[in-house]
This record gives structure tokens, C-alpha cells and sequence, in this order.
């Protein structure tokens, strides 16, 4: 041990005591959250050889996607460049970019859960007070974040083992340096904010930054060489060229960059107090806009229905951007119209794709709904809710806010999703936001099943992602795997008219409305009867 100006500070190895205890402890409380999101990404991984293979049989017409593709500045930016014509490199074309983006989210989300979010409820203060080692808790939430990454990691190198072992393993190894290079930084993060929230929101933007700084790179090269995609990370899984002659020096990249914040985390978590951060919270005022629980509610939500609608609009403008170039990637294939017939409807190519994309932006709101429902969860599991319904507040008046919050919010978002596709389109306004509020029954109904497990089974309310993560696997990889319709409709968004170019219908519209307000109404009695958590 050496000497410091208040006593002594621990050894290395002493700091690190109980480490494995709290690893333990943080895959049980993720045995569900771990499991659900991984298998998400690795079934969209592994589902899309089979679907290439149905839509590009013959090298010729593999060829005529790559030569399509590098002509359309667009869909590069969208999705990245393509780099050989095997259906190993096209899998890794079509969702390493996405699939990247989703490691990155899962990490970023664990190592938060396990550290910021672990200091604001007051728990990690419990902990410390025991065996634990000072950094016990960042080691065991960053390995926590390596389990995922490595299981994700192995599932994909041995599902694409039979299309290339080499190619399989780079890309199953690129996916994890994303997500630990993202997992580091939410650990850098998460020492200078006292807001759990705010955390996950700034490392989800300097995500969102590295997306944009590999699609502005992506639009201008068709080898992605450029500069600006070299700066991003998810830039660097696409150079690390799975199945198209792996540059594997990339990889160190990844470790020399993980390996860098991880020091820098330990560095900072060493300076600091337990609960404290190094840049503040401001306080806030303790009356006027926070005079309400709903006041209240929309203080602790607002960044994040900010940072979605910014997104949505962002999406839409993309999308819409894209429809018309659509024609020329798809050509005269007829089973890449035949699923987009399916994602969007019997109509017109153009109107197919419009409608595929907006039930697509559907699907991803119905996570933002769930996640602003949970929130009630949050705050009562770290006991924030107990003082608020110690004043003159009853329970179903708290939850108001919040839901509130979720079920308008998602309704902004596809509104703004709508006008981001009415501007990059140009076209069909009308058709095309009627489209996106269509989505808004099965959103909701989604977000009702949050509220009843919150409400009736608080225990099992985190499983609310797992229903909505098996909505969005449905939706989007369900068609393209001809899953049967009786399958598909076992999520709400299956019974929806397919807009624009279809036909509206009522009838399901409004018995998905009634069943949302039946699921949330039963949400609200079984929390105005149960216990609140101590």
C-alpha cells in the first residue's frame, strides 16, 4: 500500500476484491436483458445469408447489386459500401452496420446499469460498505458488458463458420470491438454525470455521431477509405473487410482504443467520490415547472423524447431521400419486390418501400414507449417514487405522468418520422404522415403490455423488453425468411393497413386502440392494489 494526504490507498489487488461476487450478481439481474438483446442481433445476423441467397442466387446478379450499389452515394451512407460479391461479404454489408450500432447499445446500457445507475439509487454506497474493492464495481460492469460482446461474438463466427471461417471470426470479433469500445466510453461518461439518464444519453449520441461520421465518409467513398469513416469505430468494422480479404491489423484498433478509455475510467473512478461526478447536476427549481407530477415526469423524460424525435425526423428525411433511387437497387428482382410486398403491401414498388420503412420506424418506437414506461420502474425500484407519493399524490396520478409521456411521445416522433419523410421525399405529404400515425395503435399496444407487467408483476416488468424485442425480430426478419402469416400476426403491427398504397381499415385499428386501453387500465388496477417496492 502507499501513503496518500487522507490515510493509505489499497493495493491493485485489493481494489479489485469482490469483483467476481458482483459479476455474478450482474448476470443474474441480466439474465433476461443479456439473452434477449444478443439473440436479437445474432438472429438478424445469421437469418440474412439464407435471405441473400433467395434474393441473389447467381454471381451475375450478386454482381449487378455490388456495381448498383457503388453507383448510389445514398444507400452507402445508409448502410455502408460493399465490398465483395459473396453472400459472406454481402451479410456483412447488409447488417454490420446496424448490427454494430445494436452491440454498441447494448453495452453502453449495461455498464451504465451497473455503475451510474447503481451510484443514483444509493445501492453502490451499500455495497462499497462491504468487501469491495474500490473498483470492484466498474471491473464487474465492463466484464459483464465483455459477456455479452464475447457470446455475441461466438455465435456469430460459428453461424457463419460455412461461409468463410476467417471472414466468420473478423466479423464476430469486429462486432465485439464495437461494443467495447462503446462500453469503455459509457464508462468514461458515467464519471463525469450524476444522472444515470444522462449517461446513456451522451454516449448514445456520440453513437449517433459515429454513425454520422461513417455515413458522410460512406457517401463519398465507395471503398470506404475515406477519413471521416476511418474516425468512427463502426467505420472501422466495415475496413476490417469480413470475407473480403480481412485486414485483421484492424482489430487493434478496437483493443488499442478499448484498452485506452478502460484506463481512463479507472483513472477517474480513483478521483472521485461514491454518488459524485465530476461535472454536477445543477439544482432545480422546487416549485413552478416541478410543481406536478407530471411537472415532474416530463423533467426527467424531455432529453430523452428530444433525442428520439431528433431521430425519427433524421430517419425519415433519410428514407424519404432514398425512395426513388429504390427502383434501381431493386431492379427487376422479383423476390426482393415480393418481400417488400410483404413489409409494405401488394402496391406499387415505390409506395412498398415507403410503407416497408414506416412500419420499420413503427417497430423502433415501440422500444422508445416501452422505455419511457419503465421509467415508472426505475424510479420506484431506487426509491425516488416513495417521497413523491409520500406528499399528496395518489399512485395512478404519478404513473399519469409518465404514461403520458409514452404514449404522446411515441405519437411525436412518428409525426415527426412522417415530416422527415414528406421532406426528403417530396411527395404523397398527406399519405405519408397518415401512414405513420397508423402505427401508433400497435405502438401502444406494446406499450400497454409495459404497463401491465409494471403494474400487475413488477418482478417480470423488464420482460417488457423481450416482447417488444420479439416484435421488432418479427418485423424485421419475418418477411424476409417467408415466416407464415399466422406467424407474423402474432405481433400488433401484423394486422395494420399497409400505408401508403393500401387500402385503410378500420376494424383492426380501432380493436388494437381498445386493447391498449384495456392492457393499460388493467396496468393501473393492479398498481393501485399491490405494494410499492421499499
Amino acid at each position: 500500500m502507499t501513503a496518500t494526504a487522507s490515510g493509505v490507498r489499497p493495493s491493485g489487488s485489493r481494489q479489485l476484491a469482490g469483483t467476481g461476487t458482483l459479476l455474478r450478481f450482474a448476470l443474474r439481474r441480466d439474465r433476461v436483458m443479456i439473452p434477449v438483446w444478443v439473440a436479437v442481433n445474432a438472429l438478424m445476423i445469421l437469418s440474412m445469408p439464407n435471405t441473400l441467397e433467395n434474393l441473389y442466387a447467381t454471381p451475375a446478379e450478386r454482381a449487378d447489386l455490388v456495381r448498383d450499389t457503388a453507383a448510389n452515394a445514398s444507400f452507402r451512407a445508409l448502410i455502408g459500401p460493399v465490398l465483395g460479391d459473396s453472400i459472406g461479404a454481402l451479410t456483412a454489408w447488409r447488417v454490420g452496420v446496424y448490427a454494430g450500432a445494436l452491440a454498441a447499445v447494448t453495452s453502453l446500457l449495461l455498464v451504465v446499469r451497473h455503475t451510474r445507475d447503481e451510484e443514483e439509487s444509493g445501492r453502490q454506497e451499500l455495497v462499497a460498505s462491504g468487501m469491495v474493492g474500490r473498483r470492484a464495481s466498474l471491473t464487474a460492469a465492463l466484464l459483464t458488458a465483455g459477456v455479452a460482446n464475447a457470446v455475441l461474438a461466438l455465435l456469430v463466427a460459428a453461424g457463419l463458420a460455412g461461409r468463410g471461417a476467417f471472414g466468420a471470426l473478423a466479423f464476430g470479433l469486429g462486432l465485439a470491438g464495437v461494443g467495447m469500445v462503446f462500453a469503455t466510453l459509457a464508462a468514461i461518461v458515467a464519471q463525469f454525470t450524476q444522472s444515470a439518464r444522462l449517461a446513456r444519453g451522451l454516449t448514445a449520441g456520440l453513437l449517433g455521431a459515429a454513425f454520422v461520421l461513417r455515413a458522410a465518409g460512406d457517401s463519398a467513398s465507395d471503398d470506404g477509405s475515406s477519413v471521416l469513416t476511418w474516425v468512427s469505430p463502426l467505420g472501422w468494422l466495415e475496413n476490417l473487410r469480413p470475407f473480403a480479404g480481412e485486414r485483421w491489423w484492424v482489430l487493434l484498433l478496437f483493443a488499442a482504443a478499448a484498452s485506452a478509455q478502460g484506463a481512463a475510467a479507472y483513472a477517474l473512478a480513483g478521483r472521485r467520490d461514491v454518488g459524485m461526478s465530476f461535472l454536477p447536476a445543477r439544482p432545480g427549481p422546487a416549485e413552478g415547472r416541478l410543481g406536478t407530477a407530471g411537472a415532474l415526469a416530463w423533467r426527467l423524460q424531455r432529453g430523452g423524447v428530444l433525442g428520439w424525435s431528433i431521430g425519427f425526423f433524421l430517419a425519415g428525411v433519410v428514407y424519404g431521400g432514398l425512395t426513388d433511387g429504390v427502383a434501381d437497387i431493386v431492379g427487376g428482382n422479383e423476390k426482393a419486390r415480393e418481400i417488400f410486398a410483404r413489409m409494405g403491401g401488394q402496391a406499387g414498388l415505390t409506395d412498398a418501400f415507403l410503407a416497408s420503412m414506416i412500419g420499420m420506424l413503427g417497430l423502433v418506437a415501440a422500444l422508445f414507449v416501452v422505455a419511457s414506461v419503465l421509467r415508472l420502474h426505475g424510479e420506484e425500484t431506487s426509491m425516488r417514487a416513495e417521497p413523491v407519493l409520500a406528499n399528496a399524490v395518489g399512485r395512478l396520478r404519478w404513473a399519469a405522468g409518465h404514461l403520458v409521456i409514452a404514449f404522446t411521445g411515441s405519437a411525436l416522433i412518428m409525426l415527426l418520422a412522417g415530416l422527415g419523410f414528406a421532406a426528403g421525399h417530396g411527395k404523397q405529404v398527406g399519405p405519408i404522415l397518415g401512414a405513420c400515425l397508423v402505427q401508433l395503435p400497435a405502438v401502444w399496444v406494446v406499450g400497454g403490455l409495459a404497463v401491465l407487467l409494471y403494474g400487475v408483476l413488477p418482478r417480470a416488468a423488464m420482460a417488457a423488453w423481450g416482447v417488444a424485442g420479439a416484435v421488432l425480430l418479427l418485423g424485421w426478419v419475418g418477411p424476409a425468411l417467408d415466416v407464415p402469416q399466422a406467424v407474423l400476426d402474432l405481433s400488433p403491427f401484423g394486422h395494420l393497413p399497409k400505408l401508403p398504397g393500401g387500402e385503410m381499415q378500420w376494424r383492426p385499428v380501432l380493436v388494437l386502440l381498445g386493447l391498449a386501453v384495456v392492457l393499460v387500465a388493467a396496468g393501473l388496477a393492479g398498481l393501485r392494489r399491490r405494494d410499492v417496492t421499499t
